[in-house]
């Protein structure tokens, strides 16, 4: 028995599992705390947006449904929800709440965005840790610890494939859940033994399919990621509660790295960096986290469109163009973004969904309009005739010399030739909101004001930037909630 445990130890979710559960507020460094406190002020803004969505209505009514029901049945021994729900102010259990929050911050798909080997959108699991604060009654700092942590491992869950997991036909969900319970595991204080457990509990049953993001896009692609999130929270809560999983779901038999070995790429197998995974894992205030190296999104549209549609508008603003003069635009992307944004569903997008993952839609748009906000994934703007004609002169093309350039930047040249045969080029290769091209407090509120400014207000989205940068100083989160919840 003690041969075994000495072998289970070498696993790597051990390895996360020991790092997480010693990790302390003492060893973050300044740096990383307060990115933190920038991805949730830019987090709750986007989930204010998100809150207006029609499907985040939709999961709401559901969740209330289940939850009166659930009440119901209890009879006179039943009690209030522990954790709440943003704008409604629904009280609920904290997986439920969990989902809700993480899908209202993933909705507009506007929040933050980590791209190397894969996609990662970090802020769609820290709901997690955030609901288990508020139920289990824990402080600023707290949320902050575990918000850095699920960043870390989320993060380097991305840059470990050879090639991503998308490029083989996954979603990185399938990522997320091994990283989503490490953070609520860290906050519920779980010893390493029951982390590893939370692991094996939440990965076992969230691989996720590329279908969600693959051509007709639906409700689901801005659902699998907060889902993975969810079951990190309860496959923590299981875990404290002493339900095992299994402790080689990552580089054990059968695990992450065998299941996906067997897939051939561009006739090689399919295989992960496991040493990079854990390597030189921050442990002090001078280390560096990977919570500095993710961005934030300008735009609310999907990361590989950013640099292209920041390109086109340079282009547009430079020379004057309007979209009456355009003959042709050419998009030259990296052959992934071709694929994603750019497949013949993506030029007759008839959701908000396929929308912000249509190239030509957002470039279209973006040509008329002048802008590219959430008021341009209205339904009626999206299902605009008049914008037809205008995604029909974009030509999006793969470019074989920026594919050697990513993920290091993510280039793109737009050229557009006017019906005078003039010609226009600009080449972008990092898009604003890159950690070399940051977002400020000050852009990061006016992106909040505009996506909470109808929904709580004004003045109460100022005192909501006031407590969340400085929500270290907090001893429990009740007035984070209180601020969140609409007019």
């Amino acid at each position: 028995m003690a041969k075994q445990n000495t072998e289970s130890k070498r696993l790597i979710s051990y390895v996360i599992a020991e790092w997480a559960c010693a990790l302390k507020y003492e060893h973050l460094s300044p740096e990383a705390i307060q990115a933190a406190k920038l991805f949730w002020f830019d987090s709750i803004g986007c989930a204010l947006g998100g809150s207006q969505q029609e499907d985040a209505k939709i999961l709401l009514k559901h969740y209330r449904a289940m939850s009166a029901t659930a009440d119901s049945s209890a009879g006179e021994g039943g009690k209030k929800g522990r954790a709440t729900a943003f704008v409604s102010g629904f009280k609920t259990n904290p997986v439920d709440a969990a989902f809700l929050n993480g899908h209202m911050i993933r909705a507009m798909d506007y929040n933050d965005i980590y791209w190397k080997a894969d996609p990662c959108h970090p802020s769609d699991l820290i709901s997690a840790p955030l609901a288990l604060c508020e139920s289990e009654g824990l402080s600023g700092k707290d949320l902050i610890l575990g918000t850095i942590i699920a960043y870390e491992i989320e993060m380097r869950l991305c840059e470990i494939g050879r090639p991503g997991v998308r490029e083989y036909g996954w979603h990185h969900a399938t990522l997320s859940a091994f990283a989503a319970p490490v953070a609520a595991g860290r906050v519920l204080n779980l010893t390493p033994t029951q982390m590893v457990s939370a692991i094996g509990i939440s990965a076992s049953r969230t691989f996720c399919p590329g279908a969600v993001t693959a051509g007709k896009l639906t409700n689901m692609k801005n659902t699998v990621d907060p889902w993975a999130g969810r079951m990190g929270a309860e496959s923590a809560l299981l875990a404290r509660e002493g339900f095992s999983g299994p402790e080689h779901m990552i580089d054990g038999k059968e695990g992450l790295f065998a299941v996906f070995s067997h897939v051939q790429y561009k006739g090689q197998p399919a295989s992960f960096d496991g040493e990079g995974l854990i390597k030189d894992l921050p442990t002090s205030p001078k280390s560096h986290y990977r919570i500095l190296d993710c961005g934030m999104k300008s735009f609310p549209i999907e990361a590989l469109s950013h640099s292209p549609l920041t390109a086109m508008m340079k282009t547009v603003k430079e020379h004057n163009i309007k979209a009456d003069d355009v003959k042709e635009i050419k998009v030259e992307v990296i052959a992934r973004a071709a694929d994603i944004l750019g497949d013949p569903h993506k030029y007759r997008p008839d959701s908000k969904e396929t929308a912000d993952h249509s190239l030509p839609y957002c470039m279209a748009v973006g040509l008329v309009d002048g802008m590219v906000t959430p008021l341009q994934f209205r339904e009626e703007r999206v299902l605009d005739q008049s914008l037809i004609p205008i995604m029909d002169k974009i030509k999006v093309v793969a470019n074989e010399e920026f594919e050697a350039l990513f993920p290091k930047f993510q280039p793109s040249r737009v050229t557009i030739t006017t019906n005078s045969g003039e010609s226009h080029s600009t080449r972008v290769d990092v898009p604003k909101g890159d950690p070399r091209d940051p977002m400020t407090e000050e852009e990061i509120a006016v992106k909040f004001t505009a996506l909470g400014g109808d929904v709580i207000g004004k003045d109460q989205c100022e005192k909501l930037q006031k407590f969340i940068m400085s929500i270290d100083t907090a001893e429990k989160l009740d007035d984070l909630f209180a601020l969140t919840t609409g007019r």
